[in-house]
């Protein structure tokens, strides 16, 4: 029994109409110097790791001051400092940071999840205000939880309804949507004209690398725990880590993008099918379901909170698909069989 977490997924502001079919490039024309605030997480390991393997100069704003194999400068997301040197003249900014939402929502971690994210953009939208030569282009993190509970239709950006008045969820699931809103919310009002500004409206990042969302669904298939979960039939967003990072090159290169842009898998799949085809992938035969009152006595064991496994994210990425970006992994089936692959070469067991 056990309750899985969502990585940044995580109102009216929708995307400006992107028009035509693009052609994407391989590789930008030459290296640029991204930042990236927040980006000693998983989530920024493995967006930096791509970045800087491409031979780009990449900085990392980290409360911890990790060793990495790039730049690693301290921040501590609230206030001005020697860090907003590094954002003159930078090409990109991509904004990861923000408390985990992976816990119960008390009051205080309701406050600490919502502040990390509002401060830590509000900082830097006065930071990037100020500099002589900002950067061309803020990518600002969000979440595909921004939508409404949805088991009718798909969520793409031009149709999608946003959450928070859905009459038939529990009244803790409103204060993700109360987050979402407000973490963009201030993000768009942050007076950077010289500045291309995209809200990444993320679906869960699939990745085989230990700690990250991917890794504990596949613990939960190891040990004969994963079947569905509750009714599962609500849908599941995802993406494979490939097309996250690639999707983000996309977002660099071409300058049609702008506003709010969700980045997710083309093809949701109710959880009953998404953890089927994830415990054929690993060759289990056995998955025990989890019932919604097991789901809700195992959050509260481990400290988290149910509607990060029962809402239903049913999220597309109409202006990826529009523009004619192409995703290697578009269904779970081959992602789940890529990914435990590579969680098997990396040797953690059988």
């Amino acid at each position: 029994m056990a309750v899985y977490s969502v990585y940044t997924e995580m109102t009216d502001y929708t995307a400006d109409t992107h028009r035509g079919p693009t052609r994407f490039l391989s590789s930008p024309p030459r290296p640029l110097r991204v930042v990236i605030p927040g980006g000693a997480g998983h989530l920024g390991r493995i967006v930096a790791g791509h970045l800087h393997a491409m031979g780009n100069a990449v900085t990392v704003l980290s409360r911890s001051g990790a060793v990495a194999p790039w730049h690693v400068v301290s921040w501590n997301g609230a206030d001005p400092g020697d860090w907003t040197r590094e954002l003159e003249d930078a090409d990109v900014v991509i904004n990861l940071a923000g408390r985990s939402v992976n816990c119960r929502y008390n009051a205080r971690n309701r406050r600490e999840i919502l502040e990390s994210r509002i401060q830590s953009t509000e900082v830097l939208g006065k930071a990037i205000s100020k500099l002589n030569r900002p950067p061309r282009l803020w990518i600002n993190a969000s979440t595909a939880t921004i939508y409404r509970h949805s088991l009718d239709r798909e969520m793409d950006e031009a149709t999608g309804e946003l959450g928070g008045r859905e009459p038939d969820v529990p009244d803790t699931w409103r204060f993700s949507i109360e987050v979402a809103t407000r973490w963009e919310r201030a993000f768009f009002a942050a007076s950077t004209p010289r500045t291309r500004k995209i809200a990444l409206r993320s679906a869960m990042v699939m990745s085989a690398e230990s700690g990250g969302t991917f890794d504990l669904l596949l613990r939960l298939v190891r040990f004969s725990l994963g079947g569905k979960s509750g009714s599962g039939k609500q849908f599941v967003s995802w993406i494979h880590e490939d097309d996250f990072v690639r999707a983000l090159d996309c977002l660099v290169e071409h300058e049609e993008f702008e506003g709010a842009v969700n980045v997710a898998s083309p093809n949701p799949l109710p959880n009953e099918e998404f953890m089927r085809l994830l415990r054929k992938a690993w060759g289990a035969r056995v998955g025990l379901p989890a019932s919604q009152w097991m789901l809700e006595v195992g959050a509260l064991f481990l400290r988290t909170e149910t509607e990060l496994i029962l809402k239903s994210r049913r999220v597309v990425p109409g202006l990826l698909m529009t523009s004619g970006f192409e995703f290697r992994f578009p269904e779970w089936r081959c992602a789940a069989e890529n990914l435990v692959q590579r969680w098997r070469k990396q040797g953690r067991g059988a």
